[in-house]
């Protein structure tokens, strides 16, 4: 039995150059003493990095590095990964998380083509030229385009004020504290209004599957407050496929007015790419379809206030845009709420009208703030993690600044965390 402990670098070959500092680089210090096979998917994911770090290489390859990974753990593995770098090493990483990939990368490749039928590989481009190729969906050098269109990110700062007479509906939740063995969460009163989605932002740990779950009413608050009754339709982080049929013959079974209505196909179903897979088995498909299938069932059940666990995991980079735009268009077109957990930066300021920003000590004790605006809301959260974002004139995504690079002082020292230029 595999063990991570304080004397690991015993059990791995070539560790006695002294990078045993990598494993608490990478926020392993707490479970040392700790069996591998007891790790959770995030804890895992930082040790398997923290693996591959410590060995003496010239290539180092890492799969998608960011996966069940929050912000600031995605932050700190690039770092790991790029403190790698010497003239005898080589680094090869894919990642569909766009903002991690600008800030960890000095050269990208794209890949294009047909899913399950064939790929293209491009040369080495920038990285800021690549990522905004692959988001254009038109490789100029060659004359071609392998997306029908191109993707940005426009972000107009949002508020109830500028809405007007758009917004019908108030809803508001009570102070609220929920313990869970050894943790605590304390949740600020809030207020929110349909055509509008709030984000949460936080580290993992600090209870934001807990404040998802106490809306749903899975959970009771402690004490004597509660959570005033919500037509809430939920889509849960973790995925279970259990039905035995195919995917038509799910929505039909749980969704069937809005899988027969056509603007619903339009919106929903046709940009998700739900008919490759329509015929086959619920059990037999992949994450990344069974999150797509997911988030479908999610906005086809009738609600007021949708709850949305994680939508990015398991979707590559042109996917999550996709979900992105999918879900921002039906929560506005029909005018309905949703809070939505996400940890794709790029995606959370896409989908974000106002967030919730987390605080604490992650399976300690947090609170969950009351929402605010994205860009107040975004200060407060990058300013905690010291990093600062600009946002790309082409396209307008939002760019992860180098570490202490004269943008990263400046924007410091002015308190503009989230550049929002537009």
């Amino acid at each position: 039995m595999l063990w991570v402990r304080r004397n690991a670098c015993e059990d791995i070959r070539a560790m006695a150059d002294g990078r045993c500092w990598i494993f608490f680089s990478v926020d392993l210090q707490d479970v040392l003493q700790r069996e591998v096979g007891q790790l959770s998917g995030g804890e895992l994911q930082r040790f398997a990095i923290g693996v591959v770090c410590v060995q003496k290489a010239n290539v180092y390859m890492f799969d998608e590095p960011s996966s069940y990974l929050d912000v600031k753990q995605r932050l700190n593995a690039a770092r790991v990964i790029r403190s790698l770098i010497s003239p005898e090493t080589y680094i090869i990483v894919v990642e569909h998380d766009l903002s991690v990939l600008d800030y960890l990368s000095d050269y990208v490749c794209i890949l294009y083509g047909m899913p399950s039928a064939y790929g293209v590989v491009t040369l080495p481009a920038s990285v800021r030229d690549g990522i905004n190729i692959f988001l254009d969906g038109n490789i100029r050098t060659e004359n071609l385009r392998f997306r029908e269109e191109s993707l940005t990110f426009k972000i107009a700062e949002q508020t109830t004020e500028d809405a007007g007479g758009d917004i019908t509906r108030n809803y508001s939740y009570p102070d609220m504290t929920k313990t869970l063995g050894d943790f605590k969460l304390d949740v600020k009163a809030g207020e929110f209004t349909d055509s509008e989605i709030v984000v949460m932002l936080g580290q993992n740990g600090t209870g934001k599957t807990t404040f998802i779950r106490l809306l749903a009413g899975l959970l009771k608050p402690d004490g004597e407050k509660s959570v005033p009754e919500l037509n809430v339709s939920y889509k849960p982080q973790k995925i279970s496929p259990k039905f035995p049929g195919t995917v038509r013959m799910l929505f039909i079974k749980k969704i069937k007015a809005a899988f027969l209505n056509p603007q619903f196909n339009t919106d929903v179903i046709k940009p998700l790419q739900i008919e490759n897979i329509i015929d086959q088995q619920v059990t037999h498909l992949s994450g990344g379809e069974l999150q797509r299938v997911a988030i479908v069932l999610a906005l086809g059940q009738p609600a007021d206030i949708y709850l949305i666990d994680e939508p990015s995991a398991y979707l590559d980079s042109e996917q999550r845009i996709i979900a992105a735009k999918v879900i921002k268009r039906f929560i506005v077109h029909f005018k309905r709420t949703a809070f939505i957990v996400e940890h794709d930066f790029i995606m959370a300021t896409y989908l974000a009208d106002r967030v919730v920003v987390y605080e604490g000590t992650p399976s300690v004790h947090a609170t969950a703030n009351s929402p605010q605006s994205l860009l107040s809301g975004m200060n407060k959260f990058l300013a905690s993690l010291e990093i600062t974002f600009r946002r790309d004139p082409t396209n307008f995504r939002p760019r992860i600044n180098k570490m202490d690079s004269q943008l990263d002082q400046e924007q410091k020292l002015s308190g503009n965390y989230f550049f929002m230029d537009n």
